[in-house]
């Protein structure tokens, strides 16, 4: 079984470096080693959206993550999917909505999240990245609107660089951390992807 080291990698260097890895050994199990926190949830979760098992021990320096299965195929990044079939995204990219005076942006961002509440049909995902997570760290305005917005069926997640960025990674309320490979990927794939 192959190992590979992680450790100390930035995001989205691990999941990048164990994306190659499957498709350079399909079918065969893989050993990761990887840091605590979010290198060790982007792994698992890549690994488990890909269909396969993954067991967790506790290392010295992290944690070791044995990816088995057969998984889905290593193509599974590419899409034949016709255009109009994927997911609809939201990319937040700032805690505010528009150019103008910072309060008229925090207004306007809270009052869009809240209207997103009584619209027809929700996006499939939001994505926060840059100051954009902070609208889901604890004292953010709007982190019950994303928790009912999560309750709905829409994903919410924040780019993990940033939060370790703002220093505010142990204060998220809502949603999970995610990284700039799975960001990609998803609007790649999506059907729609609005950038606020």
């Amino acid at each position: 079984m192959k190992t590979i080291d992680c450790r100390n990698m930035a995001c989205p260097q691990p999941v990048v470096t164990v994306k190659r890895a499957l498709e350079e050994n399909p079918g065969e199990s893989l050993t990761v080693l990887v840091d605590g926190g979010a290198p060790r949830e982007n792994v698992s979760r890549f690994a488990a959206n890909r269909g396969l098992m993954v067991a967790e021990t506790p290392v010295e320096g992290g944690y070791s993550l044995v990816l088995s299965g057969n998984g889905i195929s290593p193509e599974v990044g590419k899409t034949n999917a016709p255009v109009g079939e994927g997911k609809s995204i939201i990319l937040v990219g700032s805690d505010r909505l528009g150019d103008g005076p910072e309060e008229l942006g925090r207004l306007l961002m809270k009052n869009f999240m809240i209207t997103l509440l009584d619209v027809k049909e929700l996006p499939d995902s939001i994505f926060f990245i840059n100051t954009g997570v902070l609208l889901t760290t604890a004292g953010s305005e709007i982190v019950e609107v994303l928790e009912k917005l999560e309750n709905q069926g829409c994903e919410v997640f924040s780019c993990g660089v940033c939060l370790d960025f703002f220093h505010c990674k142990d204060k998220l309320a809502a949603g999970s951390v995610t990284n700039m490979f799975t960001i990609a990927e998803s609007m790649l794939k999506a059907r729609s992807v609005i950038r606020l």
